[in-house]
């Protein structure tokens, strides 16, 4: 990327910016890592204690799952109202009340009525909690970086994997000792304790871009009508939420199943789980790559090529049935879909003007969420009706391929000449 980057100048179109890029952005995307790394544990809870749960509350495990999908849900819908409040009122602000309404979520789950787990995890821990933190997070810190934020948003986004890792063991072990309702009033404890400060030190508000070499202005409402990859920008961003919902069905897939899946196989729950570290530690390990890729061939490319070795990936559990087969399986599907997500991001940055991110961004998040909810509930209902899971696997297979039809029609149109960025050819005059 060259030394002076293009960006939108509020009001203005496209101008040459210097970098954004200071110290402090790394320190704010060390603290959004941090903050993201506590925020998506409170979910954690109920999938760790989920036996210990089921019997306190002499309920169905489908009662508790749903439990976990009303956060994905909420999540999504609270990032499309809560970016709206962190444009007004600061992310410093939203992110503590994200925090405030997340251990407020976590103190009503615990009292053990099943209303309450659902409105403490679907409204509280995911609508006003995570959906206050993590879709305008993201909106956030892509606003500090220009020239590497591709591997800024992947960096942060592996808050998910962090949490995934550092958090399960410690639930299981306060669960066994003090009960999973002090174990939820306890994290709840951890969440303001941890994100408070983190928010209100480090969340400062981004910096402005430094204009040197402006051209020719357009007004603003001229820049929301230029057509994106050579259609309305309502039809591109339509497509890439379609796409990114089709991606999120097969990537929920392993991660809520592949335990279970194991179990059918007559292959432990203790290999099972480490099957599960491993594919996130892969993903871990690759979002760093996938980023990097996204900023020197673009979001949609880096979707494209990360929904590819998805595709492959979930397929390939429909062929091995060994463990030691599973476990490469699963390795490289952590591979491949690490980096999906916050592609999505930077095409939406890439494409659209920075003045509609604080929306835009938290739709494609939304819809993104709610296919990760879709597929676990589908890929449970697929088995519940056939009694194994490879129906579950083919459906993802073809969710997949849906989702690269959809995204091999945009990045054939961001290939042509002049396509990459109509807004900007128009606004440029």
């Amino acid at each position: 990327m060259p030394d002076d980057v293009t960006t939108w100048e509020p009001g203005r179109g496209p101008a040459v910016a210097a970098s954004l890029e200071t110290p402090a952005s790394w320190r704010t995307a060390g603290a959004t890592l941090a903050i993201l790394s506590v925020s998506y544990g409170a979910p954690l809870i109920v999938v760790v204690g989920m036996t210990a749960m089921q019997a306190g509350l002499h309920t169905d495990r489908s009662v508790l799952a749903l439990a976990g999908a009303l956060v994905w849900i909420g999540t999504g819908v609270g990032g499309v109202l809560m970016g709206r409040a962190a444009e007004r009122f600061g992310m410093r602000a939203t992110a503590c009340f994200g925090a405030v309404m997340m251990a407020a979520g976590l103190a009503l789950s615990a009292t053990g009525r099943i209303w309450a787990l659902y409105v403490g995890h679907g409204v509280l821990i995911g609508l006003l909690g995570n959906g206050a933190i993590y879709p305008p997070l993201v909106t956030y810190v892509s606003r500090w970086f220009d020239r590497r934020r591709g591997t800024a948003i992947a960096f942060i986004s592996s808050g998910q994997y962090v949490a995934g890792v550092v958090w399960p063991w410690l639930f299981e072990r306060a669960i066994a000792r003090f009960g999973w309702r002090a174990t939820m009033l306890g994290f709840g404890v951890i969440v303001l304790g941890a994100i408070l400060p983190l928010a209100l030190w480090f969340l400062a508000p981004p910096p402005e871009p430094v204009v040197r070499v402006p051209r020719a202005p357009r007004g603003a409402a001229a820049a929301r009508r230029a057509p994106v990859l050579g259609m309305r920008s309502g039809t591109a961003q339509a497509l890439i939420c379609l796409a990114g919902f089709c991606c999120c069905v097969p990537m929920a897939i392993p991660s809520a199943h592949l335990v279970a899946y194991c179990g059918d196989l007559g292959i432990g729950a203790g290999q099972g789980a480490l099957m599960l570290s491993v594919l996130l530690g892969c993903a871990f390990l690759s979002r760093q790559f996938w980023g990097l890729f996204a900023d020197r061939h673009g979001g949609l490319r880096a979707v494209m090529a990360g929904s590819a070795l998805q595709a492959a990936a979930i397929g390939a559990f429909l062929l091995t049935r060994s463990e030691v087969g599973l476990f490469a399986v699963a390795a490289a599907f952590g591979l491949g879909f690490s980096g999906i997500i916050p592609a999505y991001v930077l095409a939406i940055r890439d494409l659209f003007p920075p003045a509609e991110a604080a929306w835009r961004v938290p739709l494609v998040l939304l819809t993104s969420m709610g296919g990760m909810a879709f597929g676990s509930w589908f890929a449970g209902a697929l088995y519940d009706h056939f009694g194994y899971y490879a129906p579950a696997f083919g459906a993802g297979v073809l969710f997949n391929l849906a989702n690269l039809s959809v995204v091999g029609v945009l990045v054939a149109r961001q290939g042509r000449p002049g396509r990459r960025h109509d807004a900007a050819a128009l606004a440029a005059g």
